[in-house]
């Protein structure tokens, strides 16, 4: 991005690089799991012991459910949101702790410990997201210890462990198909030789969709390939991990909704509008890590990684002033939405970016006696570059799209479709878990966020002219201190309790006078566990300052702008969260049994005349209760039955529907089902059948981009998985 003006940070990053060189390139010893496994938490026992709440889905959990996407492996973890989008989880939206979910947008994504955004600081909304297929663990955190990690520093993080190398020489191959012909295919092989490891993985996805588009055969599916490839090297002292990956996926997805009317005759119909729309996108990673054991209680861990991410969503523009209209009883609208009136001026929009995250972080785990602690820098800089041509199209009275006329032919690709955004950003942190008695746990940490973000606005398509006023930046510097605690009652019952600074980075669209949305976040909570049971109740709450919504079309803002971000002033979410484990057994059959639940109240808790918004209007995106039930059957035979119910209620779509009544801005309940059933035919190989949603509920989950959206109907999947 040559054009925009980059403010150096020249002493900061000598800094880092000066703590990068101190790592040294000698042989010595290191695990190389430890290089590989970039754990936040570890263990579904480790969550329960925190000083603070987090949750872990683990490998023998995913295997179980035959989790294909990020919506089904979070569905039982209290606190989060999910807010659908596709019904197939290719773009997930998810929420923590009233941190809102457009597009994953205010939440810290990490693969293996490394940010996965597109670009995490000036444009994190989640295009890309990595194949759930191809993971071995889903940790979640909140509170304040998730101040190691951010941006995004007020719900919670997300973490997702990648394949492990085996070790030993080892594969495994799942095949799946469902009903409707699509297909899943995950294999990977590896192992150890000498002091070297390797790994090959790939996922081969299918997807025949479940919807029909009006006068048309299209298949309204995907398809989606995943490469990996990691290369392990253990000495006395020390590892060193390469890790590349590279993935494309073609899928023919919409931003065009329903109408409410249509959606209740048919909630898997696509309008003919849609017909042409189509996701092209492509991701190449590539980390570099390395640890060294600098004695028995300095270790130290370097990474420099990149991300490359190329989308082109070619997609109707404006289907959702068409789909409002239709519901307010718009005849000409509905003709238009049902291919039996012309309409000229159909824009089609090539929503061409490319995005560039890269960076290097440098931690220091150091024990003290007592004292665990963890000391660290990133340098990063990421960008997105925005070049989107308009094409244009008449639909004729039956139905037919006929192009007319391409935007670049006419050298007018210009403002918010001809736009480079970027950020620079230095992190520090130090955390210190300090085992204070045999009881009491304390967590203390302290977080520094320096970021510089800029966006630069075209005139033309040469880009040799700027958009009048369109030439912004901002600087943001911010501490974020935290402090939490464990104290052990007696051998069975847990207190925890936490507070910390959050903060979220307003992005490239920021302007030099906005301020970032802060906020203090409080949790407390108890715990119980012995050998039968666990259950855990946390309170929480989030004094949150300069909330902001970020705009895109997918998930507009709540003025309705689609790019940059709103603010909204001053907010509050409090809300409990509840979730109790327990394990039986009943002659020949052990029965597991996990419960969740999560009560959140988040509102407008001031007066704002600038943004329209009044004290008690409610956030969007965020239900107020949550219910998931996941129940097991186990029997020595080998032949093992599950189910696992997920409970949501209906969430604004606009923040203050409460206020407006309007029916068109709120989603609807949800409750859905799943059965899962497996049988062991060997040491090797197992069979399985999946349904999902096996009461075929569907229900207007979400009402953006462009009109009402279902989830998946029933879909019923059979497969095999053998081990090698």
């Amino acid at each position: 991005m040559n054009n925009i003006n980059r403010m150096g940070l020249g002493v900061k990053k000598s800094l880092l690089y000066t703590c990068i060189v101190l790592s040294p390139v000698v042989p010595a010893f290191a695990d190389i799991a430890s290089i590989e496994k970039m754990l936040v938490i570890g263990s579904v026992e480790g969550a329960r012991s925190l000083p603070g709440s987090g949750a872990v889905i683990s490998s023998e959990q995913l295997r179980t459910e035959v989790t294909t996407d990020i919506n089904q492996a979070l569905k039982t973890v209290p606190g989060i949101y999910i807010l659908e989008e596709d019904g197939l989880g290719l773009r997930p939206n998810i929420g923590i702790r009233g941190a809102t979910s457009e597009r994953s947008g205010k939440i810290t994504l990490m693969e293996d410990g490394v940010l996965i955004a597109p670009a995490p600081y000036s444009n994190p909304e989640a295009y890309y997201f990595p194949t759930a297929l191809r993971m071995s663990l889903f940790e979640v955190l909140k509170g304040a210890p998730l101040l190691r990690h951010g941006p995004q520093t007020t719900g919670g993080i997300v973490n997702m462990l990648s394949t492990p190398i085996p070790e030993e020489m080892s594969g495994s191959v799942l095949v799946t198909v469902d009903q409707r012909g699509s297909s899943d295919i995950h294999a990977y092989f590896g192992g150890q030789t000498g002091d070297w490891r390797f790994l090959l993985e790939t996922v081969q996805r299918n997807g025949e969709g479940f919807k029909d588009i009006d006068r048309s055969s299209q298949n309204p599916g995907y398809d989606i390939s995943d490469y990996v490839f990691k290369l392990g090297w253990s000495g006395e002292r020390q590892s060193v991990l390469l890790k590349l990956q590279s993935s494309d996926e073609i899928s023919n997805e919409t931003y065009l909704g329903l109408s409410d009317k249509d959606f209740n005759e048919d909630p898997n119909r696509r309008y003919g509008l849609s017909s042409i729309d189509e996701m092209d996108n492509d991701h190449q990673a590539l980390n570099l890590s390395h640890v060294f054991k600098w004695s028995d209680t300095v270790t130290s861990t370097a990474t420099v990684y990149r991300n490359d991410f190329a989308r082109n969503w070619f997609k109707l523009s404006g289907g959702g002033d068409i789909v409002r209209a239709a519901n307010e009883g718009g005849a000409l609208e509905q003709a238009i939405l049902d291919g039996s009136a012309e309409k000229d001026g159909l824009n089609y929009t090539n929503n061409n970016r490319k995005y560039i995250s890269e960076g290097v972080q440098l931690n220091f785990d150091i024990e003290a006696g007592a004292h665990q602690f963890a000391v660290g820098l990133r340098r990063h800089h990421d960008e997105m570059d925005r070049f989107q041509v308009v094409d244009t199209y008449k639909q004729e009275s039956n139905g037919d799209l006929v192009f007319q006329s391409r935007s670049s032919d006419t050298g007018h690709v210009s403002g918010s479709n001809n736009r480079e955004e970027e950020a620079d950003a230095l992190s520090f942190w130090l955390t210190d878990s300090w085992q204070v008695s045999d009881a009491l746990n304390i967590n203390l940490a302290l977080r520094y966020e320096d970021i510089e973000s800029s966006r630069l606005e075209y005139s033309d398509t040469a880009r040799t002219t700027f958009a009048t006023d369109k030439n912004r930046q901002n600087d943001t510097a911010i501490w974020l201190p935290g402090v939490s605690f464990s104290f052990d009652v007696n051998d069975q019952i847990q207190l925890l309790a936490g507070v910390h600074k959050g903060f979220s980075p307003l992005g490239g669209g920021a302007k030099v006078s906005q301020d970032p949305e802060e906020s203090k976040n409080w949790e407390a909570g108890v715990r119980f566990n012995n050998d039968h049971i666990f259950v855990e109740t946390i309170a929480f709450y989030s004094d949150i300052t300069d909330t902001t919504e970020n705009c895109s079309v997918a998930a507009p803002c709540s003025n309705g702008d689609t790019s940059g971000s709103f603010a909204l002033g001053e907010s509050a979410v409090s809300g409990l969260e509840l979730q109790v484990s327990a394990e039986a057994a009943i002659g020949a059959f052990q029965i597991p049994l996990d419960a969740a639940f999560t009560y959140t109240k988040a509102e407008i808790t001031k007066d704002n005349a600038v943004s329209g918004f009044e004290s008690g209007d409610k956030r969007k995106d965020v239900p107020g209760r949550v219910f998931s039930l996941r129940a097991g059957f186990e029997h020595q035979s080998g032949w093992n039955n599950y189910i696992v119910a997920k409970y949501i209620d209906e969430m604004c779509s606009v923040a203050g529907c409460n206020r407006t009544g309007d029916s068109y801005e709120e989603t609807e309940e949800l409750f859905v089902m799943d059965f899962i059933s497996r049988y062991q035919l060997s040491q090797d190989v197992e069979v399985f059948l999946k349904t999902e949603n096996i009461f075929d509920q569907q229900r207007i989950v979400s009402r953006n981009p462009d009109g009402a959206r279902p989830n998946r109907p029933r879909t019923t999947l059979v497969g095999i998985q053998y081990d090698f």
